[in-house]
């Protein structure tokens, strides 16, 4: 993660650092200015924006005692302050981890989550989300996030620019090095895309780790999800809300119908033999090519990490 990270801000501080010094530098550093502050403000209240997205609530230890009492004792385990436990009205399952200085750290499980999954699951799965706060990864995505938004905004104010000064010399040249810019931010992306991924296997390692039988209930888990969104039928908001931040799931309801492929070839009398099916494919070209446009690897990808932990 380190290294792709390095190379993310390696890339777009020297092609930043180009910019300023062919061009006049107070405007690009407004327009910098502004956009790391946009963003910066947008992070600090996403909590709230996601509450209001996915109807999420704060889950009472009343109403589920055990649910936090594993909370309590994976966060022990982790080393960090327990999180708010809280409860997004989706049928989808799924869980996710958000947070941000003013709104604290927080972990949601959805109402399908709890329908699906056995309890032994959800604690791997909760392990997971855990992972990803001890690591924080929240923090991690919003700050290599910037990186791609702020050579957009660039670019885009290049070719706007030149669209108004075709007559300037140069108008020309800041039009190409606009769309050139767009290209950059594009590849930008899939280094973060790629550090996204590698964030998840992280989050699993953790859950391994930090629970009893962890890679076994993890991939019992991870192959449940995938076969029950995949035969859920999506509305065309629900679509839109999940895709808004779709990067916080433990698995990315878009690949359910690519992953589920693997678990529909097999009858299983169990989630074992569920998950040992899958374990022995094989990757297919398509499916790694489906993988690099992913937040998220692919099923089979994740069932074999899983298995090399344990």
């Amino acid at each position: 993660m380190a290294g792709t990270l390095a190379v993310i801000i390696g890339l777009s501080t020297l092609v930043f650092a180009a910019i300023l010094f062919l061009f006049s530098t107070l405007d690009f550093l407004t327009l910098g200015v502004l956009v790391v502050a946009f963003n910066i403000f947008q992070w600090l209240i996403s909590p709230y924006i996601i509450d209001a997205l996915y109807h999420t609530r704060e889950l009472p230890e009343s109403e589920n005692p055990k649910l936090h009492q594993i909370v309590e004792h994976l966060s022990q385990k982790s080393g960090i302050n327990k999180p708010r436990l809280m409860v997004a009205q989706i049928p989808i399952p799924n869980a996710f981890a958000y947070g941000s200085p003013i709104a604290g750290t927080r972990v949601a499980i959805t109402s399908g989550l709890l329908k699906t999954l056995d309890s032994e699951e959800v604690e791997a799965v909760i392990g997971h989300e855990l992972g990803h706060l001890k690591h924080r990864d929240v923090q991690i995505m919003m700050f290599v996030s910037l990186l791609p938004a702020l050579l957009y905004y660039i670019a885009y104010s290049l070719i706007i620019s030149s669209w108004y000064g075709r007559q300037r010399e140069g108008g020309g040249s800041a039009a190409l090095l606009g769309i050139g810019l767009i290209a950059f931010s594009w590849i930008l992306n899939m280094f973060i895309l790629y550090l996204s991924r590698l964030r998840e296997y992280y989050a699993d390692r953790h859950s391994a780790l930090i629970v009893d039988e962890g890679p076994r209930k993890l991939s019992e888990g991870l192959a449940k999800i995938v076969n029950t969104t995949k035969n859920m039928r999506k509305t065309k908001k629900e679509t839109q809300h999940l895709n808004a931040f779709k990067a916080l799931f433990i698995a990315d309801p878009d690949r359910a119908s690519i992953d589920s492929m693997e678990i529909s070839r097999f009858a299983t009398s169990s989630d074992q033999k569920l998950v040992q099916d899958i374990l022995s494919q094989e990757l297919t070209t398509a499916d790694r090519i489906a993988e690099a446009f992913s937040t998220h690897p692919n099923i089979i990808k994740r069932l074999k990490a899983l298995q090399e932990a344990s």
